[in-house]
């Protein structure tokens, strides 16, 4: 399935195609970590990995990257695509992109153009975090332009999809020929790695086991968790089936609720993680979105602070449960 309708939309101009040379990148920018994840279909997915992972295996040895893909039934919220995610350094990222394109193009490409030229044109989705696609755009769309110039592919980015709470990402699809394809993630991917939020979103292949389709919106209601959390309440959930973007029969479980719960001061540290790491895991899993109060800011009469969580009724219920397993944890030690 395509992406919705596009709010930016940006292709090259209707004057005769020349690729604008490549500048060469610094050694030390593209020796910097980062990581890119796009769709594809099951049937390219099996295609990328290869008899008994013969063909990933090769594509990580030659570029040094690291490829990872959802499994057969993880598909992006709103399609049938299935997810690869290749990390390691801007170099390592873009000979692994470029080896995966270069195999599908020969296997899987549609002409995708006016039929004028030689070389086949193909669509590739990227997914982007929706706080990163500011910087692509640009002031006034003057950085996306900037790339379609230099690099002669469509570049288009579609609107945040609200059906799905707890989806943070959107969809940015390149069209061009491989090559313009190439440079244009490259200008994109590049851009992205000065992105701390960029950064701080790398995660599993398939963070949308807690995204769920939205359709109605609940009130907020409030209550206290003891500070220190049970096996017994983790045992005693019901989480219902992981199916991304599935819709529940049960309309109580899409509305969207807000719970308040006390966690103690001196276990705070422990639920946001060093550098915010197992918070941003709580977030990636569960789809639910969490705000803690300031220092000094209790719950009335407590020295609890405030930890707001805010999704579907499943969403809080396993953040509520990853919260007090890591708070228990960290007390028996």
């Amino acid at each position: 399935m395509e992406s919705p309708d596009n709010r930016y939309a940006s292709s090259p101009d209707a004057s005769p195609k020349q690729s604008s040379p490549r500048k060469s990148p610094t050694r030390e920018s593209m020796e910097k970590s980062t990581f890119i994840r796009f769709l594809v279909s099951n049937a390219e997915a099996g295609s990328v990995i290869g008899k008994g992972g013969s063909t990933i295996s090769d594509f990580q040895s030659q570029s040094g990257a690291r490829i990872q893909l959802s499994r057969n039934h993880e598909f992006f919220p709103g399609t049938s695509d299935r997810i690869i995610m290749v990390s390691g350094t801007i170099d390592e990222t873009l000979k692994a992109v470029d080896l995966i394109l270069a195999k599908l193009l020969n296997e899987f490409y549609v002409e995708d153009g006016d039929g004028d030229g030689d070389e086949p044109r193909s669509k590739l989705r990227l997914i982007v975090p929706n706080s990163s696609c500011g910087g692509i755009i640009g002031k006034g769309g003057t950085t996306i332009k900037s790339f379609v110039e230099e690099s002669q592919a469509g570049i288009k980015i579609s609107p945040q999809d609200n059906n799905y709470l707890g989806l943070s990402d959107r969809l940015v699809a390149v069209t061009g020929t491989l090559d313009e394809q190439m440079r244009a993630i490259e200008l994109i991917l590049t851009k992205l790695a000065e992105d701390h939020h960029y950064a701080q979103s790398y995660g599993a292949p398939f963070p949308y086991a807690g995204v769920l389709f939205a359709g109605f919106h609940g009130i907020p209601h409030t209550f206290v968790l003891p500070s220190v959390g049970t096996a017994a309440a983790y045992n005693s959930m019901n989480f219902g089936p992981n199916g991304a973007g599935g819709k529940f029969q049960n309309n109580k479980e899409e509305r969207s609720t807000s719970v308040t719960i006390g966690v103690a001061d001196e276990h705070i540290g422990f639920v946001v993680g060093r550098g915010g790491r197992y918070l941003m895991e709580i977030n990636q899993v569960s789809g639910a979105r969490i705000k803690i109060s300031d220092r000094g800011d209790f719950i009335s009469g407590t020295e609890d602070r405030k930890v707001t969580i805010t999704g579907t009724q499943r969403a809080v219920r396993i953040a509520e449960v990853m919260i007090s397993e890591k708070i228990a944890a960290a007390s028996e030690r």
